[in-house]
């Protein structure tokens, strides 16, 4: 089954865009719905079987508020030196990538939670 993550970016009209992330691919919407689309309509028929968990980003035991509140910052930053062609410095991005792996880890674990729900 294709893993997809789907995240929010600012625009530069300040509204919001959505991303949606598989490996190596990548697609952008509007909405987080037509980012998804976009995406699985590119997949291979063998990768085409997606389950769809929406997560709200509400802070828990998983990745807490303050993580959260962290990641928004590093990511804005490097969004601000990616667009002047520079990068974030090392210790940085070192701990961005750390929050985002942490996050993602966050959501698999949830996932995994809910697998075990749903399973009789």
């Amino acid at each position: 089954m294709t893993t997809v993550a789907i995240v929010p970016e600012p625009t530069d009209s300040g509204r919001l865009a959505y991303r949606a992330i598989s490996g190596s691919r990548q697609s952008l919407g509007k909405t987080a719905g037509e980012a998804l689309d976009a995406l699985t309509a590119s997949l291979p028929r063998e990768e085409a079987g997606t389950l769809v968990i929406v997560q709200h980003h509400h802070p828990d035991e998983l990745f807490t508020a303050q993580q959260q509140a962290r990641l928004r910052e590093l990511m804005s930053r490097w969004r601000a030196l990616r667009d002047a062609s520079t990068t974030l410095p090392p210790g940085e991005q070192a701990e961005l990538d750390a929050l985002v792996e942490a996050e993602v880890r966050a959501a698999g674990e949830r996932a995994a939670a809910l697998l075990k729900k749903l399973e009789p």
